[in-house]
C-alpha cells in the first residue's frame, strides 16, 4: 500500500457554473453537486444542529459572526513547528490524530511538487508525512475527490483539514460515505484564487517573485513576505497594488462566500482573532478531543478584542459599492497612505473586533456582488445570519431576495 502523501488520479472536473473545484464534481457520482454545493442552496442550520447539538444563536452577537462554538482561545504551540504558517497546530493534529490511531487517513492539501505556490490535494496515512502539508497554498484543490479512494481503500475513520466551501461538500455528503468515525479541522478562508492569478500578485510585490517563500495576510494590517534567503519584508494594506489586479481576480464564488469562519468544522484554526497568535473556535465535543491532543504543547490565553469596526467597514462597503463590479477602490490620495498604514495597527480594530470586521465586510461583499451579478441566487445562497450582520448599516433583503 502506498504509504507517502499520495494524489490518486482524478477525473477532469464537470463544468459548473459558481465553482470552487472542491472535488464533487470530480467524483464518480459528479450529480452530487446538487446535494453538496454551498453556492447553491446551503442550510447552515440544519447542519449545524446534526453537528453541534443545535444552530447558531443569533441573540449572541459572536455566534452570528462565527457560528456555533463552545469556547474561543488565542493560541499557539511551544516550541512552533519548523516551517509552519504560524505555528503548525493544524499540522500537529494531523501528525497526532494519525500517531495515535484515532484516524486511518488524514486529507490535507500539499505543495505541488512543480510549484510550491500550487495545492495538491493529498492522503496522509503516516504522521511524519503531515509536515509536507505546512504553509499556505493558494488556487484551487479538489480534495473531496479523494473521497472516491477513501472509499476504495477501506478508509472509514478519516480526518480532514479543509477551507469552507470543501467541508460544507463533505459535511452534506457526510451520510453517504460510511465512515465511522471523521474528525473536521477548518481553516477560515475569504479570498482565493488561481495559483497562475496569485503567480502574477507576487510578480507585483517583489522583483524576484521566485524567491518568496511565505506570505500572509496578518492581523496587523500588513502583508508579511519571507524568502528563500532568510529575508522578511512587510507591506501595508494600503500599499498593495491592490489597483492593478484584472476585475476577475477573484471570482465570484470567492467574493460571495457566506461562510468565512468554517461553521461546520470540529475546530477552526486561524489568525483573525490571535492578535498574532492562532485563533481557536472549539465549536463541539470533537473539537475538546482535538483540542486535548495538543496537551502541554498548547500555550493558550482569553481572546482578546480591541477598537471599533463599524467605520472600517462602512467605508469598505461604500468602496465596494462605488467599484463597478471589481475590486474596492482605494481613492485615498497617495501623500495619506503612509499615515493611515502608520495608524492602523495602532487604532484599528485587533483581535475578535478586527474577525468581526472581516466578517462582516465579506457580509456586504457578499450581498453586494450578488445584487450586481447573480439577483437570482440571493434568497437561496444567503442565510438569514448574514442579513443580521449587515443590519447596522442599512443594507437589508429586497422583496424576492429571501426565503
Amino acid at each position: 500500500m502506498t504509504q507517502a502523501p499520495y494524489t490518486p488520479p482524478l477525473r477532469p472536473p464537470e463544468p459548473r457554473g459558481l465553482c470552487t473545484d472542491c472535488g464533487v464534481s470530480r467524483m464518480a457520482d459528479a450529480k452530487a453537486c446538487g446535494r453538496a454545493c454551498q453556492f447553491i442552496q446551503p442550510d447552515y442550520p440544519a447542519q449545524e444542529l446534526r453537528l453541534h447539538g443545535r444552530a447558531r444563536n443569533d441573540q449572541t452577537a459572536d455566534e452570528t459572526h462565527f457560528g456555533v462554538f463552545r469556547r474561543m482561545l488565542r493560541a499557539r504551540l511551544s516550541p512552533a513547528k519548523d516551517g509552519a504558517q504560524w505555528t503548525g497546530i493544524a499540522t500537529t493534529l494531523g501528525e497526532r490524530l494519525l500517531a495515535t490511531g484515532r484516524v486511518d487517513a488524514v486529507l490535507a492539501v500539499a505543495p505541488d511538487p512543480e510549484d510550491r505556490w500550487k495545492p495538491k490535494p493529498v492522503i496522509v496515512t503516516r504522521a511524519e508525512d503531515m509536515a509536507q502539508c505546512r504553509g499556505m497554498r493558494m488556487g484551487y484543490s479538489p480534495l473531496i475527490a479523494l473521497m472516491d479512494e477513501v472509499a476504495a481503500r477501506g478508509f472509514k475513520r478519516i480526518a480532514l483539514i479543509g477551507i469552507p466551501c470543501q467541508v460544507y461538500a463533505l459535511r452534506a455528503l457526510e451520510a453517504e460515505f460510511g465512515l465511522e468515525k471523521l474528525y473536521v479541522i477548518g481553516t477560515p478562508c475569504s479570498d482565493n484564487t488561481t495559483t497562475e492569478n496569485f503567480h502574477d500578485f507576487l510578480k507585483l510585490l517583489d522583483p524576484a517573485p521566485e524567491t518568496i517563500s511565505y506570505l500572509e495576510f496578518r492581523a496587523d494590517f500588513r502583508v508579511e513576505l519571507r524568502f528563500d534567503d532568510g529575508r522578511q519584508r512587510l507591506i501595508p494594506f494600503l500599499s498593495l497594488p491592490i489597483s492593478k489586479l484584472p476585475r476577475d481576480f477573484f471570482p465570484l464564488t470567492c467574493r460571495t462566500c457566506v461562510d468565512y469562519a468554517n461553521a461546520l468544522s470540529d475546530l477552526t484554526v486561524g489568525y483573525m482573532g490571535g492578535e498574532g497568535e492562532q485563533w481557536l473556535i472549539v465549536r463541539n465535543e470533537r473539537g475538546e478531543e482535538l483540542v486535548s491532543l495538543l496537551g502541554d504543547a498548547l500555550v493558550t490565553a482569553e481572546p482578546g478584542s480591541k477598537g471599533k469596526r463599524a467605520p472600517h467597514v462602512a467605508a469598505f462597503i461604500k468602496n465596494v459599492e462605488l467599484a463597478a463590479g471589481g475590486l474596492p477602490l482605494r481613492s485615498m490620495p497617495n501623500w495619506v497612505r503612509p499615515l493611515v498604514s502608520f495608524l492602523q495597527p495602532r487604532i484599528g480594530p485587533k483581535g475578535l473586533e478586527f474577525a468581526r470586521t472581516r466578517l462582516e465586510m465579506k457580509a456586504a461583499e457578499t450581498v453586494i456582488h450578488l445584487r450586481r451579478e447573480e439577483p437570482a441566487k440571493l434568497k437561496n445562497m444567503v442565510p438569514a445570519h448574514v442579513w443580521k450582520l449587515l443590519e447596522a448599516y442599512g443594507i437589508s433583503p429586497k422583496d424576492g431576495e429571501r426565503k
